[in-house]
């Protein structure tokens, strides 16, 4: 949700898998992140269910945009995240779940952990020793908190040091 300018995530931790999860099944499916590309552009599109403007992020210079997609089937996009690598931190500017996994009825659970993770295993490969920041939502704050091990830095700024990053590297991305 963008308020003057700033935008304020609200994606919500559903539950933080192993790798994404379906819902009905309860199989875990294996993901990988890569980087957006042009052709990918006209899949996430207000039009279809994405509330970003994700081709103006993509075409923004200063940011980076992944998509996170499960092993073996590249084309269908279940979530994606923006991030800009500052001097001494990642920063995460949008992260969305495919429209299909949100709500009661969503088919994956496990997509905005999973994004989250990506960010932090950047920030260590960066040499940020983990540290991601993000604006949230005043109602979201507490669940930052609880659900990532993030700090409320003060007005919306939520933090994640080390641990909290390391934490969701081993979970999601086990060697």
């Amino acid at each position: 949700m963008r308020k003057g300018g700033k935008i304020y995530l609200d994606f919500v931790v559903d539950k933080l898998t192993n790798s994404i999860q379906n819902t009905i099944s309860g199989d875990s499916f294996t993901t990988e992140v890569s980087l957006l590309t042009k052709s990918d552009i006209k899949q996430v599109t207000k039009i279809n269910g994405w509330n970003f403007n994700w081709k103006e992020e993509f075409n923004n210079k200063a940011r980076e945009v992944y998509k996170l997609t499960i092993v073996n089937n590249p084309e269908i996009i279940q979530g994606l995240l923006s991030l800009t690598v500052k001097a001494d931190h990642i920063y995460m500017n949008l992260i969305e779940s495919a429209p299909f996994n949100l709500g009661r009825n969503k088919l994956y659970e496990g997509v905005p952990g999973n994004l989250v993770a990506f960010a932090a295993k950047i920030s260590f490969e960066n040499g940020f020793n983990g540290f991601i920041s993000f604006t949230a939502k005043t109602k979201l704050i507490s669940h930052y908190e609880k659900t990532l091990g993030a700090y409320h830095f003060g007005n919306h700024l939520m933090i994640m040091s080390t641990n909290a990053s390391q934490y969701l590297i081993d979970k999601y991305f086990k060697s």
